[in-house]
């Protein structure tokens, strides 16, 4: 685990992926240091390739450089977008092995959180990024409240009290939580940095995937065994999963139902953690507990 932020610390913002809209950016950082952080920008941050935030070189470089600077404390990614497993097998993971520290974000960013779990065994973090959450006008407090577990090691907790919940199959199982984005992790099938569900809670969210997408990369990870090796699921927001207009389509409901509900072990739908507001941050990597009798997720804290 990486050790916890205090007052005063500096934490490094980064795009690993797309390039952020510098208005968010710029309207983000005050969250920061209202937290009170120190914020240094990557050095490429403003860098633009079409639809990347500056070559892969430039977006690789800021990433080694924040890991390997002793000022910087944490990381956290701007936005997502996409590019992210195009630097995955250039990082230097035995550099971040060797200078553990926090690292957020989400989307896009799952295959980052993937490899270098799975690389390093670094536990990282599943939440709302500087230009693409925190500076929108509907970033919302309970957000907001979320990064305070990287100052204080205490347990996330998600029940009913934060929104409703449907138990798609009964049961109760504990494991690491893994997971993030669906359809980064589908991209990560067949590469090196595949991800590795056995025996661990596997958490699931997307935006703007309509029912049919959904289905098909379930069924991708289905065949592939990544729902049958995972111990449970935790199924996050699915923003926008709207069918095509006047075309006949399944409901995002009847998709869960036949990949999800017939499944040996717990799987409840209704988290909000992914493209929404409140947006709830979780470690990824730590142990945590799902049931379907209470209806809860148990996580343990994610820094030391």
């Amino acid at each position: 685990m990486p050790a916890r932020l205090k007052k005063g610390d500096k934490v490094g913002v980064i795009a690993p992926a797309s390039p952020p809209k510098k208005e968010k950016l710029e309207k983000g950082i005050p969250f920061l240091e209202s937290l009170g952080l120190q914020v240094k920008l990557g050095r490429n941050i403003d860098s633009k390739h079409g639809y990347l935030a500056g070559t892969d070189e430039q977006r690789l470089e800021d990433l080694h450089d924040m890991f390997q600077d002793p000022q910087i404390s944490g990381i956290i990614c701007a936005c997502g977008g996409y590019g992210t497993g195009r630097i995955a097998e250039d990082i230097d993971y035995q550099l971040i092995a060797a200078n553990p520290k926090i690292f957020w974000g989400y989307s896009d960013i799952t295959f980052l959180h993937t490899a270098i779990r799975q690389r390093t065994g670094l536990v990282t973090f599943h939440g709302p990024m500087v230009s693409s959450d925190i500076g929108l006008d509907d970033f919302e407090d309970l957000s907001a409240e979320m990064f305070h577990q990287l100052f204080s090691p205490g347990k996330v907790e998600y029940s009913e009290k934060i929104s409703p919940l449907t138990v798609l199959s009964e049961g109760q199982a504990e494991g690491r939580l893994t997971g993030g984005n669906l359809s980064l992790i589908t991209s990560t099938l067949g590469t090196p940095f595949e991800i590795d569900t056995k025996d661990k809670l596997l958490l699931l969210e997307d935006i703007d995937e309509p029912p049919y997408r959904i289905d098909g990369m379930l069924n991708q990870l289905k065949q592939s065994g990544k729902l049958e090796d995972a111990a449970g699921i935790v199924v996050g927001d699915f923003n926008n999963a709207k069918p095509k207009e006047d075309k006949p389509s399944l409901s995002l409901e009847e998709v869960f139902e036949d990949y999800l509900a017939g499944l040996d072990k717990p799987v409840i739908s209704g988290f909000k953690i992914g493209h929404c507001q409140p947006h709830l941050s979780v470690p990824l990597g730590t142990e945590a507990r799902l049931s379907t009798k209470d209806k809860v997720l148990h996580i343990q804290p994610g820094v030391k």
